[in-house]
Formats: structure tokens, C-alpha cells, sequence
């Protein structure tokens, strides 16, 4: 019979050369060939004689072989292993099974031990045995000579090759930084469309004159003083320390989360007791000019009790939020805000549905009902509750229960404090800047005698030009900030840096071109939001937001660079930053309400905050240059942003001149304004990009490329 492999030549298979080598020549034969039925045809011994092209070349003359029958005995280079005690023998079908090992073994390390042994019951294997089929005999065909019945057996079929496992997504923690980011970005986007909503109906319900500056005053003291005591801790230190602890603890993070929102909670109510009595005060601290008008104090007043209170909402929403954050869920703490602009809406609706817009009822200080008072502030701290309240089904889907805890001591909030201490110093220094600011815009619009030149335009300006700051640059360094947060803490100042250099650039492809729209499209855009507090308080509104524009390159960049200190846990430097910036600020700020006309005071003064964090990116980011070993990337960003201000310029020239002359024919009005932003804004953009795409810069064709992914084409 014709064996089909070595098996069945007997035991001599498998090492022993007999069966299967011929009988070696006789000495006399050729010495040269004595070996030619070996079955390593190149001998071992031989280096030359390893290549069949060096053995043809080689010169046997010079170097003649060693006598016949000296060579030692060469080891063969391929055979096979040789046979197990208990080996299978493929000839026999039915074999006994070698016995069992007694003691310990490879199968059963620890020995048949009934505590670390694990037996599968019957009642497993019925419930399995309709699932395995025994597997077929892929030799039965080569045995059929010794099948009892002579029924010829075939040779079972191949089995399909198993489908391969779906290709797993690519991008890595790119693809998961641009989905949070988008997920964040869609959240701000919706949120501070609402506020623009809730802006509007504010400004229809309570104008842009003395009552509606009061009620500005007020509605920003909560946030100020939220800002100065905790909130600037708990915005960028604690994010941090977060991340660590769900790093480090045994629990992930829960127990300190547990006694940061306890010791946050106790906190807040303290200091809303606090400023709930001292709240005449915290108005003439804001404002001297409304404080001195007896009616528009008792109205900041008692719009300031009402609106206090949202401090502690506020407190318990950031926590949550970057509980959420720490734990890789970004999209909470962007659209919660959603909810509290719609409830503010609905009650400054429900006014306005009460009462009249202000042109149709002249309300003022003097005129306002106590009933309207006590809606609009009930309506102001219901949206910060709703608000607040919403973060818990969120949390609930994450895993994490509240508990509150008391035990403060010994579990690292003392080193939290102690670095959020710089950080409540940071934040004052700004907030001096924005008392500053406050003060001297309001005597400003009191002064000008016209609508749209006080404080409560400065803020609908600030808050259309942050839009962009809030949606792109907040969302992407929300994403980044546990990235650079882990990288610090391992020590890794090159993923440091170029996690802030992605940042910059990224961020920079949407800035720079939205802030040179607004210097061109400032006033149409105004028009159509502002036109229902009258056409020439939304016009200086115009030229509020045109003096902003430009300073919100900086004041993105000023942004990003200090999220660097942060993840290093170094809050001093952005304090002494900033004091700068505030300083930078008030100065410019107090010689425009000095040499300007009261008219263009504000504007003035809006351009110096553009200008303040100009020379604050400047004197950060050589700080965090040497942090980072005198490398932070500098180059590449520069030329980024030097490319995009090239690109925008044009298209800025050519959409404010489509904007003037459109304006300028058809006249200052809802409509009008739609016109010109519509054409001025296809202008820019076509402009925009065009040079951008001549200049090849490289994050715009980035986004370009991911744009045309998602879309499929």
C-alpha cells in the first residue's frame, strides 16, 4: 500500500533514515559523492557549500574534502518531533486513552483539588450538546481499505472560511477628540443661540436705557461673584485633580468627587446667604450711577435678591459637569444651559405677552409694577434650578451616586484649594477689570443720552462676539484638557505641547475668519438682532461689536496657552497674567471714557479688550515656552494664523463694501440687514477661501477633508 506519509513505515519513521534512504555507496566510489543521499544536501560543516551558487563557484582543487569516512555524523535539519508516550496512532480508530496524570499537571496546575478545580455540570453539557457536532476525521478517506461495511468515505467538505472581524474604525484619539468636540460644539451652538434668543427678548421687554442697564447689573452679579469665590477653581483646577483621582483611587474618583460637591454645596450656600444681605452694596459696587438713582437701585436691588441665590445652581452645575468631563462625557454641561434660556425666555415673554415691549409701553425704573419685578426675577432663578436639576440623569447614566461627605481632611482638597487660590486670584484681577469697565459704561450711557451706549450694549456686544470663543476654542480645549492634564502628569512636555498646538490651529481655522467678519458685517448683523429696541440703540450696538472684533484672535489664543499652566497645576502664573491683562484693560478703558465723547466712549472701550489680551498672549506664551523647554511650536502656529489673517483680509474688505453700499441703498431695517449679511457673507467666505486654498494652509484642508468624509463624498 501506498502510505501517504511516514506513519506507515513502521516505528523507524520520524529519525530512523531506513526505509527511505538508499544503502550508501561502497568507499571506492567518488569521495565527492559519498554523501549525496543525505538529507541535507548542503552540509552543515561546509559554510561555502550553504549556497548552491558558492558551491558551483567553489574551488575544490585548492581546497580538497578530508579523507572518506572522517566527516562527523551531520545533523539532520528537518524531521520530526519525536513520538509522545501516549501519541495517537491514526491507524487504529477505537485506542484506549492514556491514563491520567496523578498530581499536578499542566491542565490542572494546582492538582485535582475540588476548591480550585472547576467542573462543568451535565445539566451544561445537554443544554450544549445539539450545539458542537464532533468534529470529522479529515483521514478517514486514506483508511476506507479498512472499513468493516466497505462504504467508501469521502473527504468531508472544507469549511467556510470564518467571516473576518468588522475593520475596527481608525482616528484614535483623533476621531474621539473631533466627536466630543462636535457633540460640545453643537451644544454651545444651540446654547448660545437660545441666549442670543433670550438676549433679544430681555432687550424687547426692558429696552436699552436705565432699566434694562439695572436689571443687567444685577443679572451679571451672581456670575461675578460665583466667578471670584469658586468658580474660577472649579472651571480649570479641578478638572485636573479629577483625573487624577480616577486615575490613582481604588474607587475611580468617587469619593473625591463625593467631597468636592459636598464641600462645594456647603460653600456656595454660605456665600449666597452673605450676598443676599449685603446686596445694595454688591449694586453701588457695580454701579455708582444707578445706586444714586433711588428708583434704579431699588429695582437693581431687588432684581440682585432674586438673581443671588442662582450663585449656589451655578456652583452644583460646574461640579457635575466636570464630573461628567473627567469621566469622558463632554455633552451635559454644554446643553443643560439649553434649558435654562428656555425657561428665561418663556418668562420675559410671558411679560412682554403681559406688558408690552418697551417702545410700546415706555417702562422705566419708575413705571415698572412690582408684579413685572417679581416675574422676571422668580423666572431668572427658575432657569439656574432647571438648570442645575437636569445634570442628575446625566450623572445617574455615568454610574456615579452622590453621597455627601464630610471627611475633608486628608484626601487632597487641601492641595486643590491651595491651587485654586491663585486661581480665585486670577479671577479677581479680571473681575477688577470688569467693575471698571461696568462703572464707567454706564456713566457713559447715562452721560451720551442716547439708547444702546450703556452697559447692557456692551454686554449684547461682548456676548454675539464670544459666541465663536464659546462654540470652537471652549470645545476643543474641553476635549484636550484631560488629554494635556494626563500628559503633564506623566511628565511629557512634547504631547504637551503639541495637544496646545492642535488646539491653537484648529481653533484658528473658524476664529480668525468669524473675527474679521464681525469688523465687516458688525452693524447689519446688530440691526437684525437689536432692531426692536429701536434702530439706533441696535446701530451703536453695531459699532460695539466691529470695535470687538479683531480682539478675539488674542483672546482665543490667551485662552488656550493658560489651559498649559493649568494641566501642570500651576495657577500663579495665570494670575499674574491676568493682572496684567485687567490692568491693560481699566487703563485703556479709563482714557477712552476721558478722551472720547460719551457716544463712543464704549466703543473705546471694547476696543481695549481686544488689545489687553494681546499683551497678555504675549507675555504667556513666553512663560509657557519655558515651561516647555523653550518649544511650544511657535512656528507652525504662527505661520497658521499669518496665513488665515492674509486669506480673511480681502474678504473682510470686499463683504463690508457689499454690506455699506446694500445698507446704504435699501436702508437701515430688519429686512435690509438680512440682505447684507447674506451677500456680505458669501462674499467673505468665497473670498476667504479661495486665497486660503492658494495658500495651501494646512488645518483648513484638514477640515475641508473630514467635512467631505462625513458627508460621504
Amino acid at each position: 500500500m501506498n502510505a501517504p506519509y511516514d506513519g506507515d513505515r513502521g516505528q523507524g519513521a520520524g529519525g530512523d533514515p531506513a526505509g527511505q534512504v538508499p544503502p550508501a555507496p561502497p568507499a571506492a566510489q567518488d569521495p565527492y559523492v559519498q554523501d549525496a543521499y543525505k538529507q541535507d544536501p548542503y552540509w552543515a560543516q561546509d559554510l561555502s557549500a550553504q549556497d548552491p551558487v558558492a558551491e558551483a563557484l567553489y574551488d575544490r582543487a585548492s581546497h580538497p574534502p578530508p579523507p572518506p569516512g572522517t566527516y562527523p555524523e551531520s545533523q539532520e535539519l528537518y524531521q520530526q518531533p519525536p513520538a509522545q508516550q501516549y501519541a495517537p496512532d491514526p491507524r487504529i480508530w477505537a485506542q484506549t486513552p492514556p491514563p491520567e496524570p496523578s498530581g499536578p499537571s499542566r491542565h490542572l496546575p494546582y492538582g485535582d483539588d475540588a476548591r480550585t478545580t472547576q467542573f462543568t455540570g451535565v445539566d451544561d453539557l445537554v443544554s450544549r450538546a445539539g450545539d458542537d457536532s464532533p468534529p470529522a476525521d479529515a483521514f478517514a478517506h486514506l483508511y476506507r481499505d479498512q472499513q468493516g461495511t466497505g462504504k467508501v468515505l469521502t473527504a468531508p467538505e472544507p469549511e467556510a472560511a470564518p467571516a473576518p472581524p468588522p475593520a475596527k474604525k481608525s482616528g484614535g484619539k483623533a476621531s474621539g477628540l473631533l466627536k466630543s468636540s462636535a457633540l460640545m460644539a453643537a451644544g454651545t451652538l444651540v446654547s448660545r443661540l437660545t441666549g442670543f434668543v433670550r438676549s433679544l427678548v430681555i432687550t424687547a421687554a426692558l429696552g436699552a436705557a436705565l432699566l434694562g442697564d439695572s436689571y443687567t447689573v444685577a443679572y451679571t452679579l451672581p456670575t461675578m461673584i460665583y466667578i471670584l469665590t469658586v468658580g474660577g477653581g472649579l472651571n480649570s483646577v479641578f478638572v485636573p485633580q479629577l483625573v487624577r483621582a480616577m486615575k490613582n483611587d481604588d474607587d475611580g474618583g468617587v469619593a473625591y468627587a463625593n467631597r468636592l460637591l459636598t464641600l462645594v454645596m456647603v460653600a456656595l450656600g454660605a456665600i449666597v446667604a452673605a450676598a443676599v444681605f449685603a446686596a445694595p452694596l454688591l449694586v453701588r459696587l457695580m454701579s455708582d450711577t444707578i445706586a444714586g438713582d433711588p428708583p434704579a437701585n431699588n429695582v437693581a436691588v431687588t432684581f440682585a435678591r432674586y438673581c443671588l441665590p442662582t450663585i449656589f445652581f451655578m456652583g452644583v452645575h460646574v461640579v457635575m459637569g466636570q464630573i461628567l468631563n473627567a469621566r469622558g462625557k463632554f455633552g451635559a454641561m454644554m446643553w443643560t444651559p439649553v434649558l435654562n434660556n428656555i425657561v428665561m425666555i418663556a418668562t420675559f415673554g410671558l411679560f412682554i405677552w403681559v406688558y408690552g415691549t418697551a417702545a410700546d409701553s415706555s417702562m422705566t425704573v419708575r413705571t415698572i409694577p412690582p408684579d413685572g419685578v417679581r416675574l422676571l426675577g422668580i423666572g431668572t432663578l427658575l432657569g439656574l434650578v432647571v438648570q442645575a436639576l437636569a445634570m442628575i440623569p446625566y450623572l445617574s447614566e455615568a454610574g456615579f451616586r452622590f453621597r455627601p461627605r464630610f471627611d475633608w481632611r486628608g484626601h487632597g482638597l487641601g492641595k486643590t484649594v491651595k491651587l485654586a487660590k491663585w486661581t480665585v486670584l486670577f479671577v479677581l484681577a479680571n473681575q477688577a477689570g470688569v467693575l471698571v469697565v461696568t462703572q464707567l459704561a454706564t456713566a457713559a450711557g447715562e452721560a451720551s443720552g442716547r439708547t444702546g451706549t450703556g452697559i447692557l450694549a456692551y454686554s449684547n456686544a461682548q456676548l454675539i462676539w464670544g459666541m465663536p470663543q464659546a462654540i470652537i476654542t471652549v470645545s476643543v480645549m474641553a476635549a484636550l484638557l484631560p488629554r494635556i492634564s494626563r500628559a503633564a502628569h506623566d511628565n511629557d512636555p512634547g504631547a504637551v505641547r503639541d495637544d496646545i498646538s492642535q488646539g491653537l490651529r484648529n481653533s484658528a481655522v473658524a476664529i480668525v475668519p468669524i473675527a474679521f467678519g464681525f469688523l465687516a458685517l458688525g452693524v447689519p448683523l446688530s440691526i437684525l438682532m437689536f432692531s426692536s429696541s429701536g434702530m439706533e440703540s441696535a446701530r451703536s450696538m453695531g459699532f460695539i461689536l466691529m470695535a470687538f472684533a479683531l480682539g478675539l484672535i488674542p483672546y482665543s489664543v490667551q485662552y488656550v496657552v493658560l489651559r498649559g499652566f493649568y494641566a501642570y497645576e500651576d495657577t500663579r502664573t495665570p494670575f499674574y497674567n491676568t493682572v496684567i491683562v485687567a490692568l491693560v484693560n481699566a487703563a485703556a478703558s479709563a482714557l477712552c471714557y476721558v478722551v472720547l465723547p460719551s457716544r463712543w466712549a464704549v466703543v473705546g472701550m471694547a476696543a481695549s479688550y481686544g488689545l489687553a489680551y494681546a499683551v497678555g498672549v504675549g507675555v504667556a506664551w513666553r512663560r509657557l515656552k519655558n515651561r516647555l523647554d523653550g518649544d511650544l511650536d511657535g512656528g507652525r502656529v504662527l505661520r497658521t494664523y499669518a496665513r488665515l489673517c492674509l486669506a480673511a483680509v480681502p474678504g473682510a474688505l470686499a463683504a463690508g463694501g457689499v454690506a455699506y453700499g446694500i445698507l446704504h441703498t435699501l436702508g437701515s431695517s430688519a429686512v435690509s440687514s438680512i440682505v447684507a449679511l447674506v451677500a456680505g457673507g458669501a462674499v467673505l467666505l468665497a473670498v476667504f477661501f479661495m486665497a486660503a486654498k492658494k495658500m495651501r494652509i494646512e488645518e483648513l484642508n484638514a477640515m475641508f477633508g473630514m467635512v467631505r468624509g462625513r458627508l460621504g463624498r
